[in-house]
């Protein structure tokens, strides 16, 4: 390479992270821009990992060991009483949201990292992009990469008619201290991971990283995700009102959420789900939810503009992609950077075409997955695919799996049978 380039990275967390340190380790100049003002906050979520994710860590300069996450060596259902109807072996490793945050951010030097520089616009022309910031400050250079998440503002100026779509259900989740939990129930979840499935909901919970992220048994902690149908826009935006009136638009606070949606989730959760589910929700303090949308980007490149991870395409949880796919977009883009050398704009085709295709796979698997949550009668598929989808051996061996491409065409294969 001739000149140093550089990008300017919109974003600060995993496909921000993720490009900006895998393109400096290719020799350009990066800066990131994240819109608050401090490190990102632990968002209390679980992360299922892939050899892909592990090959982007390491490559970022990060040490993936033993502390990374907890490991599962098997699967189980369990029914509304607490007994367990069906189980397989699968080991997998499941890391948290903030221990994978503070590996990355660690590597990545703090003086290119600026927070409070919420982006506005850009401007671009033959010779770079001009990136423009609600403080009235701007910063230039020769690739722009938007990695500012689902609701990403460099997307909505570069392609304003790719947006997500919600698909009527939400996920409840969070996280209890494993100590918290009787011994009964720690003995009933242990090392794996536990389904519940009542008809149209699917509730599933795993082993992450404790406190300052330890691994230690005994000072872990379960992770709970909770699909549950949320139809209508209206009862969606009843969700999102909190206790003075208030109602937000994508999402709400923690503990802006009013005391009665809590307690009928809670009364919900004694009604259909097994006893070791309902401590584990009762118990993990201020437990949240999230609408789940699809998002599915045409095109992935914008002149000197390229866009990645959740700015680019959102599948849904049920196939356990989302930071790996962002990983995976960014050590994309950067292998066609070195690839085609000074050749920006062939480079950024060659990233296009490849994870265009790869996005749009994810999606419609997750899609796919995702008719097992809802009504049957309104599910958009066959009744007997739907039923098949909700089968306790077909959830544990298709939801969140490390070999989901090689399962998908025997999938997808049923769905069209």
């Amino acid at each position: 390479m001739g000149k140093q380039r550089k990008a300017l990275v919109i974003g600060g967390s995993f496909g921000g992270l993720f490009a900006a340190t895998l393109l400096m380790k290719a020799g350009w100049s990066v800066e990131i821009f994240e819109r608050v003002g401090e490190a990102l906050a632990d968002r209390g979520a679980g992360i299922v990992t892939h050899d892909e994710l592990f090959a982007a860590v390491r490559r970022a300069g990060a040490v993936v060991d033993e502390t990374i996450g907890c490991d599962t060596t098997s699967r189980a259902t369990l029914d509304v009483a607490g007994r367990i109807i069906a189980g397989m072996p699968l080991h997998q490793t499941l890391t948290a949201w903030g221990r994978l945050y503070r590996l990355l951010k660690d590597v990545f030097p703090a003086g290119f990292y600026h927070y409070s520089r919420s982006f506005e616009r850009l401007e671009q022309d033959a010779a770079g992009v001009t990136a423009y910031f609600s403080d009235g400050s701007s910063a230039r250079g020769d690739l722009l990469i938007g990695a500012d998440g689902i609701r990403s503002v460099v997307r909505a100026q570069v392609a304003p008619m790719t947006r997500p779509q919600y698909v009527g259900y939400v996920a409840w989740r969070g996280l209890v201290d494993e100590g918290a939990l009787s011994a009964e129930t720690q003995t009933a979840l242990a090392d794996r991971m536990a389904f519940g499935l009542p008809p149209g909901e699917m509730l599933l919970t795993y082993l992450v990283a404790g406190r300052d992220y330890t691994t230690q048994p005994g000072q872990r902690r379960y992770n709970f995700v909770w699909y549950r149908p949320v139809p209508t826009q209206s009862e969606l935006a009843d969700l999102f009102t909190d206790v003075s009136g208030r109602r937000y638009e994508n999402n709400i606070p923690p503990d802006r959420i009013r005391p009665e949606v809590i307690a009928a989730m809670y009364a919900d959760a004694e009604r259909l789900l097994a006893p070791q589910f309902v401590e584990v929700l009762r118990k993990a303090p201020e437990p949240f939810f999230q609408p789940i949308y699809d998002l599915e980007s045409t095109r992935l490149v914008f002149g000197r503009v390229a866009i990645l991870g959740d700015a680019a395409f959102v599948a849904r949880p049920h196939v356990g992609l989302g930071v790996t796919k962002a990983a995976g977009d960014a050590a994309a883009l950067t292998d066609a950077m070195l690839a085609h050398n000074d050749h920006l704009e062939q480079a950024l085709a060659h990233y296009e075409s490849a994870r265009v295709a790869f996005g749009a796979a994810i999606v419609a698997h997750a899609r796919l997955l995702g008719l097992g949550i809802g009504p049957a009668e309104t599910a958009p598929g066959p009744r007997v695919l739907v039923d098949y989808l909700r089968r306790p051996e077909v959830v544990m061996r298709e939801i969140a799996v490390p070999d989901w491409a090689e399962r998908t065409p025997a999938l997808h294969a049923v769905a069209a049978g």
